[in-house]
């Protein structure tokens, strides 16, 4: 996960950090965790945007279990995007989930991504959007290129 993010760029990462839904961290019972591996001892927007530099030096450090605990954060804050996204492609899910051992190829055909991106982009916050594409990319192909349409 590290390689998604150190791709997308420090400032698509700030992006992501503003895109942060406490209330749904709370929900899904994450919220603790994350502020511990966070290494925060209050845990609001402020202090999560505050955090952004300190966050992206461990994201950048190669810290691969945080960049999966901060990937998790981030897809909990969109799961009605997720829902959206899954929902265009035709992937079996149940609200957002689906099982890890899918055979992603018939879903995700030649020209997913761009597809995805030219239906949600102005549904959703684009750099949240990215990390998603480039996320479910890597998590279901294990892809190494990184998708990033012209601005």
């Amino acid at each position: 996960m590290c390689g998604v993010f150190t791709a997308l760029g420090p400032e698509v990462f700030q992006q992501l950090l503003r895109h942060v839904s406490m209330g749904k961290l709370r929900t899904y019972q994450i919220y603790d965790r994350f502020k511990i591996r966070a290494r925060l001892t209050k845990l609001n927007s402020e202090t999560l945007r505050k955090a952004g530099p300190k966050l992206w030096a461990r994201i950048e450090a190669g810290e691969e279990d945080f960049a999966t605990d901060l990937s998790q954060v981030f897809l909990i804050s969109h799961l009605d995007m997720i829902v959206d996204v899954l929902n265009f492609l035709k992937v079996p899910h149940q609200d957002g989930f689906f099982d890890k051992d899918l055979k992603a190829d018939e879903y995700l055909t030649q020209g997913w991504q761009e597809r995805v991106y030219k239906e949600f982009v102005g549904k959703y916050p684009r750099e949240v959007l990215l990390f998603y594409i480039n996320h479910l990319d890597w998590e279901l192909t294990k892809s190494e290129q990184l998708f990033m349409p012209a601005a």
